[in-house]
């Protein structure tokens, strides 16, 4: 059984007026808001980062900035959520680096009772 193609009418060449293609950005004062959690970010960030800039935990404390402020913007009132939410994710940094340093500590002791260096 053979199907038969039905052809579908023409676009026209030109959009319709209705169809405005202009777009027109949802919040205008989102630009405003994005500097100031960045402010905010930094200034949260300021004291620790004057005294473990450069370390692990200067780092990890920079990531936990960005993913607070990351996740903060996604709510509707992102500066009051961005310290708290970072102070959460700044002390689960913190826990997170001293389970790593346990475990380093852990495995070279371990491995040095292996290799009979701790004897």
């Amino acid at each position: 059984m053979k199907t038969k193609l039905q052809r579908l009418p023409r676009l026209p060449d030109r959009v319709s007026p209705q169809f405005d293609s202009t777009i027109v950005p949802a919040a205008p004062a989102r630009g405003r808001q994005e500097s100031e959690l960045e402010r905010l970010k930094n200034r949260l960030l300021g004291g620790p980062l004057v005294q473990y800039d450069g370390t692990a935990l200067g780092n990890a404390l920079r990531q936990a900035a960005n993913e607070a402020a990351a996740i903060a913007w996604m709510t509707p009132f992102p500066l009051l959520i961005l310290p708290g939410l970072f102070e959460e994710k700044a002390a689960s940094a913190r826990d997170q680096l001293r389970r790593q340093s346990e475990v380093r500590q852990k495995t070279l002791k371990i491995s040095l009772l292996e290799t009979g260096a701790g004897r």
